[in-house]
């Protein structure tokens, strides 16, 4: 088959053009971000892989093109859609074709409204380290080789196992048919709560071998009732979950911590972690991996790109890369990082006008109650990918809203002005780059540790 992938930069696109390539399909694309000669190790990475990459300007779409497969960020307008349109090709959604590939295979859907993409890590490398040799395509890129290839979201592998992130921002969690759901929480995000509550209800209903979800979350408490196979996990002292965390203690490389009394070693920071690596150990006893084989896996387990990621250190000056964007993650990272001596320099860049709109009171909370007074919080412009969209909000409403709690924030027209302010920073402080689906705040987080390496040496 031909498939060619408009926008197929981004994350969760490359991963299933990657997977098709490797399954000998002609696979191509193009992306707006290649147009503006951003996002080049992608680029590069996809050519590498034996994918052709055009222009966003049709020239990719052809009579014998099987299928143009888009993203929700995808206007009719963009020349590749308007071509597919007027030569009769095909058109699938992202989602579309992921269920295709996914449904079929005994899938485990990962899902919540944080910590899905590390989850999905975590699952498919306890099940590969437990020589299942599963299949996984993933919203971020895990830090561990596999099947000899380094830095990337997708494994292929022989078995019908198929480890996948399932997305709720645009729905399209409702087409996956999976053998084991996981929900690691319900938070606002994309979507108001009632409405993230039911489409979690019929995905956990509809798993064929079970389902895992947070005891700790209140707004999963109340679903035990909803399958007959339901596995919970939890880190309150206590529990009865099934699967339970104690003694849980950070150590200069890592987290240690007890899994129902078995002894267990994540070379991460953070509360969280410890309850995504309870919700991955969950998922995989549903597939006959044992606890005693999950622990052991853990402890290789490096992480993924883009969570409270340390791109570097100069003079005691750290940088970190995250891909927080929701009132919970940006919590999970300020309190992983946040030190009472020290200050915080933070770059949060909101993604989407419609998301920053919904989640506008709760993102002025968050950075309100978890900042300290010497914490410098900046935001840019609000990311913006195109289309036809109310911008009836803007970064200023964010700094204003902190304005009005007595907590002080940044404009930051352009990046400059943080790279300028951070060199200001001093041995101990923290510096972190937050933001989601732009590719460009890696480089930014990059140039932030060139700019220290000059100043100090």
């Amino acid at each position: 088959m031909k498939y060619f992938f408009c926008g197929i930069g981004g994350i969760g696109m490359s991963s299933i053009a990657r997977l098709l390539a490797h399954q000998g399909h002609t696979v191509s694309g193009s992306d707006r971000s290649f147009d503006q000669g951003l996002n080049a190790q992608t680029k590069k990475e996809l050519i590498a892989a034996g994918m052709t990459i055009y222009p966003q300007d049709g020239s990719g779409v052809t009579s014998d093109t099987d299928y143009v497969i888009i993203s929700t960020a995808v206007e009719e307008t963009i020349p590749d859609v308007q071509k597919a349109l007027q030569s009769g090709v095909l058109i699938l959604k992202r989602a579309q074709l992921l269920a295709s590939l996914f449904n079929t295979c005994t899938g485990v859907a990962i899902g919540g409204t944080s910590g899905k993409t590390t989850i999905t890590a975590m699952t498919a490398h306890i099940l590969y380290e437990a020589g299942l040799d599963p299949t996984m395509m993933n919203g971020g890129i895990s830090l561990n080789t596999y099947h000899g290839e380094k830095n990337s979201n997708l494994i292929c592998g022989q078995s019908d196992i198929c480890v996948i992130e399932a997305d709720e921002s645009d729905g399209s969690i409702e087409l996956y048919e999976p053998a084991v759901s996981v929900v690691s929480n319900i938070s606002l995000d994309h979507k108001p709560l009632a409405e993230l509550k039911t489409l979690f209800k019929n995905f956990i209903a509809k798993a064929r071998l079970g389902a895992v979800i947070n005891d700790d979350c209140p707004h999963l408490k109340s679903l035990h009732a909803l399958h007959p196979h339901l596995v919970t996990f939890s880190t309150q002292p206590l529990s009865t979950a099934h699967f339970t965390a104690s003694d849980i203690q950070t150590t200069p490389d890592g987290t240690t911590f007890k899994i129902n009394g078995a002894d267990a070693f994540l070379p991460l920071f953070g509360h969280h972690n410890v309850e995504n690596a309870l919700a991955a150990v969950a998922a995989c006893s549903f597939l006959n991996v044992s606890l005693q084989t999950a622990v052991r896996a853990l402890k290789t387990f490096k992480g993924t790109k883009r969570r409270i990621e340390c791109i570097g250190t100069v003079r005691g000056i750290s940088v970190f890369d995250d891909y927080a964007h929701n009132p919970e993650k940006i919590k999970a990272t300020l309190r992983t990082l946040r030190q009472k001596e020290h200050r915080l320099w933070v770059f949060f860049q909101p993604h989407g006008f419609a998301p920053t709109r919904l989640m506008k009171k709760e993102l002025i909370q968050v950075f309100a109650t978890e900042s300290f007074p010497q914490d410098m919080i900046y935001f840019p412009p609000i990311f913006y990918v195109g289309g036809t969209v109310a911008k009836d909000i803007s970064s200023q409403d964010l700094v204003d809203g902190l304005a009005e709690l007595g907590k002080k924030a940044f404009l930051a027209d352009t990046r400059d002005v943080f790279v300028k302010a951070v060199q200001k920073a001093a041995a101990g402080d923290r510096i972190v780059i937050m933001g989601a689906r732009d590719n460009t705040l890696t480089d930014l987080a990059k140039e932030i540790l060139t700019v220290l390496k000059e100043k100090h040496t």
